[in-house]
């Protein structure tokens, strides 16, 4: 590989990390009327001091439990000797991660906070009260199950049910070392199904991976998402997955409507 492409793997990681420490003090705020009232005064939202975060606060710059789990991966990725220039297949050692990620959100972790060591399930936000924001970091559903799971030594330590964005983040560092490789893809869904074992979070993760891979491999250029579309519509892709075909359809959709408004169309496509 090309220098550039190296360079292009470490911007990979280094910009998922900043993009989330800049986004954490203004993260879930689901009220947007209030959100644009705010925006109106300070249209500069990366690093915003004070928080806006309605559920949780932290320092500023510090990472959201997503950019947690993508540095975590990482860190566990070097400890365990992976490397971008062998010319063998890079092992993953799933073990070392499960344990690294029970380390970084574990009883014993920062995120042992007093509402995260009550709100075991989802279910628990609307029958136990506290007052928000907390101060701390927030556990969020998928982490939770994840935990438990561990715990419990079972098999697969993923949720089966959940279906947040995790999957696109958690994706991130391993794209950056396997991109090119042909294991690149059935490394990242490795990592995916860790904390969100659902073929819905899988599709969608192998998705984004494939488009960082072309971003990662070909630098700034048009065509990273059709590429995308492309590859989910070949029957002899790698790692396919039963909802390839869904997933490059909404693709297609974001690629006719990219002129438009974010919000509008973001509220209109919805994937059931």
């Amino acid at each position: 590989m090309s220098s550039k492409v190296d360079v292009r793997r470490v911007a990979a990681v280094v910009g998922a990390l900043v993009a989330d420490a800049a986004g954490q003090p203004i993260h879930w705020n689901y009220n947007l009327d209030r959100l644009d009232a705010i925006l109106a005064e300070t249209p500069e939202v990366a690093f915003i001091e004070p928080s806006i975060n309605p559920f949780y606060t932290l320092p500023c710059g510090s990472q959201s439990g997503y950019g947690d789990q993508s540095f975590t991966i990482l860190k566990s990725l070097v400890d365990n000797n992976g490397r971008c220039n062998s010319l063998y297949s890079i092992s993953l050692n799933t073990d070392a991660l499960n344990k690294a990620m029970y380390d970084c959100f574990g009883p014993d972790s920062a995120y042992e906070n007093d509402t995260n060591a009550i709100y075991k399930d989802k279910s628990d936000i609307t029958t136990k009260a506290t007052k928000y924001p907390i101060h701390g970091p927030w556990r969020h559903f998928g982490i939770k199950e994840f935990l438990r799971n561990f715990q419990e030594r079972k098999e697969s330590t993923g949720s089966p049910t959940d279906e947040q964005i995790d999957c696109a983040v958690r994706i991130v560092p391993v794209v950056a070392l396997y991109a090119g490789r042909p294991e690149m893809l059935s490394r990242a869904e490795v990592v995916v199904r860790q904390t969100q074992d659902n073929d819905m979070c899988v599709a969608v993760g192998l998705a984004a991976a494939r488009i960082l891979e072309y971003c990662i491999l070909n630098g700034r250029t048009d065509g990273a998402v059709e590429a995308t579309i492309e590859q989910l519509s070949d029957q002899d892709r790698e790692c396919p997955q039963e909802l390839d075909k869904a997933v490059a359809g909404f693709l297609r959709e974001v690629v006719r409507r990219k002129s438009e408004p974010h919000i509008p169309v973001a509220r209109s496509i919805k994937i059931s």
